[in-house]
């Protein structure tokens, strides 16, 4: 984000995750190297007390946040309270519609990257998969393709998902898959007893399939399949909607998605044009 509001003639404070601020210094250092004027580009470090410091900065006239509820809302607070322009996107629960008609390579090289790239830990990560239709065939398909996934330290050139952020991450995702099968869901595919050789007590969990979910389990937060009739009553409904896409041909059912799902973002996917008659 920050080339964008440099470009534009602004100042930038960055506030990196505190458990993984690494890729934020580099950029950081990339920027200072490339000529960036000292004080363009700030990295500031910590929890709440930072966050706090710089929403009551007179200085920072715009805020833009990626996170949890609970920051979100302690942010979004106190900052327009003090007439900031406050940008603020909690709460991802992103949505993948596969239609009937959807181009069946397409769909599962995206569902598959989509899903697991970054072992699922990115904002705009797709967690749910909502069928249209008959699933089963999709079903075996991806879970045959996951299991061919690669699984190591995330160094390696050849690695499809790292490590887990935390030991506490592991175990909290352990126990949602768990909660799903204790709820009725399907366990198509079971990533919670993976070893990697060399880094045995890694937070390592490989590609883990759920099916059959209804939104009020509370394995509602890894990847699942949702068979649905009515996707769009679905997705409204649901009170996560940072971002959704639509696998399919047909160019109505792609403009009526476009224009009715309640999103933040919306993706129209594996949309095929009509060859031309010679």
């Amino acid at each position: 984000m920050f080339p964008v509001a440099v470009t534009c003639g602004n100042t930038f404070v960055l506030k990196p995750s505190k458990k993984d601020p690494g890729a934020s210094i580099m950029l950081a250092e990339l920027a200072m190297e490339a000529g960036l004027p000292h004080g363009v580009l700030n990295i500031v470090h910590g929890t709440n007390p930072a966050w706090c410091k710089m929403e009551l900065t007179y200085d920072v006239q715009a805020i833009s946040f990626v996170g949890s509820n609970t920051d979100g809302m302690h942010i979004y607070g106190r900052a327009s309270a003090k007439g900031k322009r406050v940008q603020s996107n909690m709460g991802a629960k992103n949505h993948g519609i596969v239609m009937a008609d959807a181009s069946k390579d397409a769909t599962l090289n995206a569902l598959l990257t989509a899903g697991f790239g970054t072992a699922g830990q990115r904002w705009m990560a797709l967690s749910t998969i909502v069928f249209v239709g008959d699933s089963k065939p999709w079903e075996t398909k991806l879970v045959e393709h996951a299991k061919a996934l690669k699984v190591n330290s995330g160094t390696e050139p050849d690695a499809d998902l790292g490590p887990i952020i935390s030991k506490q991450a592991k175990e909290r995702i352990c126990r949602l898959i768990q909660s799903g099968v204790d709820s009725g869901a399907k366990l198509l595919l079971d990533g919670r007893n993976i070893v990697v050789p060399g880094y045995e007590q890694g937070n390592f969990i490989g590609p883990t399939i759920l099916s059959g979910v209804t939104a009020d389990m509370e394995c509602y937060k890894v990847l699942i399949f949702i068979r649905a009739s009515n996707t769009l009553s679905r997705l409204c409904s649901q009170k996560y909607g940072n971002g959704a896409s639509i696998f399919t041909s047909s160019g109505a059912a792609a403009r009526k998605f476009q224009t009715e799902v309640e999103a933040g973002q919306a993706r129209l996917e594996s949309i095929s044009t009509p060859k031309l008659k010679q």
